[in-house]
Protein backbone atom coordinates (compact mmCIF):
# COMPACT_ATOMS: atom_id res chain seq x y z
CA UNK A 1 0.00 0.00 0.00
CA UNK A 2 1.55 3.40 -0.49
CA UNK A 3 1.15 6.68 1.28
CA UNK A 4 -1.25 8.42 -0.01
CA UNK A 5 -3.78 5.42 -0.23
CA UNK A 6 -2.81 4.44 3.67
CA UNK A 7 -3.53 8.19 4.51
CA UNK A 8 -6.84 8.20 2.70
CA UNK A 9 -7.94 5.06 4.66
CA UNK A 10 -6.85 6.82 7.87
CA UNK A 11 -8.88 9.93 7.09
CA UNK A 12 -11.65 7.75 6.31
CA UNK A 13 -11.31 5.47 9.54
CA UNK A 14 -11.05 9.07 11.63
CA UNK A 15 -14.07 10.09 10.18
CA UNK A 16 -16.17 7.13 10.69
CA UNK A 17 -14.50 6.40 14.25
CA UNK A 18 -13.42 9.71 16.05
CA UNK A 19 -11.70 10.88 19.04
CA UNK A 20 -14.06 9.65 21.90
CA UNK A 21 -15.51 12.83 23.75
CA UNK A 22 -12.52 14.44 22.08
CA UNK A 23 -10.27 13.63 24.83
CA UNK A 24 -6.38 12.73 23.25
CA UNK A 25 -5.49 10.67 26.52
CA UNK A 26 -7.93 8.54 28.26
CA UNK A 27 -6.22 8.31 31.43
CA UNK A 28 -5.51 11.73 32.91
CA UNK A 29 -2.37 12.48 34.60
CA UNK A 30 -0.32 15.29 36.04
CA UNK A 31 3.04 14.96 35.30
CA UNK A 32 5.42 12.74 32.93
CA UNK A 33 6.05 10.35 36.28
CA UNK A 34 2.30 10.15 36.49
CA UNK A 35 2.33 9.18 32.82
CA UNK A 36 4.90 6.60 33.20
CA UNK A 37 3.26 4.74 36.46
CA UNK A 38 0.06 4.37 34.41
CA UNK A 39 0.72 3.35 31.84
CA UNK A 40 2.24 0.66 32.99
CA UNK A 41 -0.34 -0.47 35.22
CA UNK A 42 -2.27 -0.14 31.80
CA UNK A 43 -1.29 -3.31 30.09
CA UNK A 44 -4.06 -5.91 29.92
CA UNK A 45 -6.48 -3.61 31.59
CA UNK A 46 -9.18 -0.69 31.12
CA UNK A 47 -8.17 2.34 31.16
CA UNK A 48 -11.39 3.10 33.46
CA UNK A 49 -9.98 0.53 35.92
CA UNK A 50 -6.58 2.34 36.21
CA UNK A 51 -8.67 6.02 36.35
CA UNK A 52 -10.21 4.78 39.39
CA UNK A 53 -6.84 3.84 41.32
CA UNK A 54 -5.21 6.64 39.92
CA UNK A 55 -6.12 9.27 43.15
CA UNK A 56 -5.38 6.53 46.10
CA UNK A 57 -2.03 5.97 44.38
CA UNK A 58 -0.74 8.71 44.11
CA UNK A 59 -2.23 10.74 47.29
CA UNK A 60 0.48 7.71 49.14
CA UNK A 61 2.89 7.97 46.43
CA UNK A 62 3.05 11.50 44.80
CA UNK A 63 6.96 11.02 43.81
CA UNK A 64 9.00 8.57 42.14
CA UNK A 65 11.25 9.18 45.79
CA UNK A 66 7.96 8.08 47.72
CA UNK A 67 7.59 4.87 45.40
CA UNK A 68 10.81 4.12 45.41
CA UNK A 69 10.83 3.95 49.64
CA UNK A 70 7.64 1.47 49.52
CA UNK A 71 7.68 -2.25 48.97
CA UNK A 72 5.76 -4.18 46.36
CA UNK A 73 3.59 -5.50 48.80
CA UNK A 74 3.01 -1.97 50.03
CA UNK A 75 1.49 -0.97 46.95
CA UNK A 76 -0.15 -4.46 45.64
CA UNK A 77 -3.39 -3.40 47.82
CA UNK A 78 -4.09 -0.13 45.85
CA UNK A 79 -4.14 -1.97 42.14
CA UNK A 80 -5.41 -5.19 43.18
CA UNK A 81 -8.27 -4.36 40.90
CA UNK A 82 -5.94 -4.31 38.26
CA UNK A 83 -4.87 -7.54 36.39
CA UNK A 84 -1.50 -8.98 37.35
CA UNK A 85 -1.27 -6.51 40.02
CA UNK A 86 1.79 -8.24 41.88
CA UNK A 87 4.28 -8.15 38.54
CA UNK A 88 2.71 -4.49 38.03
CA UNK A 89 3.85 -3.60 41.76
CA UNK A 90 7.17 -4.86 41.40
CA UNK A 91 7.54 -3.14 37.91
CA UNK A 92 6.40 0.36 39.31
CA UNK A 93 8.39 -0.01 42.35
CA UNK A 94 11.30 -0.77 40.59
CA UNK A 95 10.84 1.74 37.74
CA UNK A 96 10.33 4.64 40.62
CA UNK A 97 13.92 3.41 42.21
CA UNK A 98 15.24 3.57 38.65
CA UNK A 99 13.86 6.43 37.79
CA UNK A 100 15.81 7.76 41.16
CA UNK A 101 18.82 6.18 41.32
CA UNK A 102 20.05 6.67 37.85
CA UNK A 103 17.74 9.59 36.41
CA UNK A 104 17.69 12.36 39.72
CA UNK A 105 13.95 11.17 39.75
CA UNK A 106 13.05 12.31 36.16
CA UNK A 107 11.24 10.37 33.96
CA UNK A 108 14.03 10.06 31.27
CA UNK A 109 13.19 11.70 27.35
CA UNK A 110 14.92 8.91 25.11
CA UNK A 111 13.21 5.98 24.20
CA UNK A 112 16.76 3.91 25.24
CA UNK A 113 16.51 5.21 28.71
CA UNK A 114 12.62 4.57 28.99
CA UNK A 115 13.22 1.48 28.23
CA UNK A 116 16.13 0.39 30.93
CA UNK A 117 12.96 0.65 33.18
CA UNK A 118 11.47 -2.47 34.72
CA UNK A 119 7.95 -3.09 32.76
CA UNK A 120 8.92 -0.81 29.82
CA UNK A 121 9.07 -1.40 26.50
CA UNK A 122 8.73 -0.08 23.12
CA UNK A 123 5.02 0.51 23.04
CA UNK A 124 5.15 2.00 26.97
CA UNK A 125 8.41 4.28 25.84
CA UNK A 126 5.92 5.30 22.91
CA UNK A 127 2.89 6.46 24.82
CA UNK A 128 5.14 7.86 28.08
CA UNK A 129 7.42 10.44 24.57
CA UNK A 130 3.91 10.95 23.16
CA UNK A 131 1.52 12.03 26.31
CA UNK A 132 4.02 13.53 28.72
CA UNK A 133 6.63 14.76 26.20
CA UNK A 134 4.89 15.35 22.89
CA UNK A 135 7.46 13.87 21.59
CA UNK A 136 6.74 11.32 18.53
CA UNK A 137 9.53 8.71 17.63
CA UNK A 138 7.15 5.92 17.37
CA UNK A 139 3.56 4.05 17.02
CA UNK A 140 2.54 2.43 20.41
CA UNK A 141 0.95 -0.81 18.92
CA UNK A 142 -1.33 -3.00 20.81
CA UNK A 143 -3.87 -5.81 19.95
CA UNK A 144 -6.31 -2.95 18.54
CA UNK A 145 -3.78 -1.23 16.36
CA UNK A 146 -2.50 -5.27 15.18
CA UNK A 147 -5.98 -5.92 14.17
CA UNK A 148 -6.72 -2.95 12.36
CA UNK A 149 -3.39 -2.13 10.89
CA UNK A 150 -3.43 -5.78 9.34
CA UNK A 151 -7.49 -5.97 8.55
CA UNK A 152 -7.20 -2.52 6.11
CA UNK A 153 -3.90 -3.39 4.61
CA UNK A 154 -1.36 -1.42 6.18
CA UNK A 155 0.59 -4.61 7.57
CA UNK A 156 1.10 -7.76 6.07
CA UNK A 157 3.14 -8.77 9.67
CA UNK A 158 1.91 -9.83 13.20
CA UNK A 159 4.97 -8.63 14.96
CA UNK A 160 4.45 -5.22 16.80
CA UNK A 161 7.99 -3.81 15.80
CA UNK A 162 7.33 -4.66 12.34
CA UNK A 163 3.95 -3.60 12.50
CA UNK A 164 5.43 0.00 14.17
CA UNK A 165 8.03 0.30 11.36
CA UNK A 166 5.54 -0.69 8.49
CA UNK A 167 2.94 1.93 10.07
CA UNK A 168 6.15 4.74 10.42
CA UNK A 169 6.46 4.29 6.43
CA UNK A 170 3.48 4.98 5.45
CA UNK A 171 2.35 8.00 8.09
CA UNK A 172 4.18 10.90 8.04
CA UNK A 173 4.52 12.57 11.70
Amino acid sequence: MNQEIACEAYRRLLAHYPIADGKRHFIEFNNPFESLILTILSAQTTDRAVSAIRDDLFTRYPTPEALARAEPEEVEPLIRSLGFYRSKARYIVGAARKLVSDFDGEVPETMAELQMLPGVGRKTANIVLSHAFGINVGIAVDTHVRRVSKRVGFTDSTNPDIIERDLMALFPE
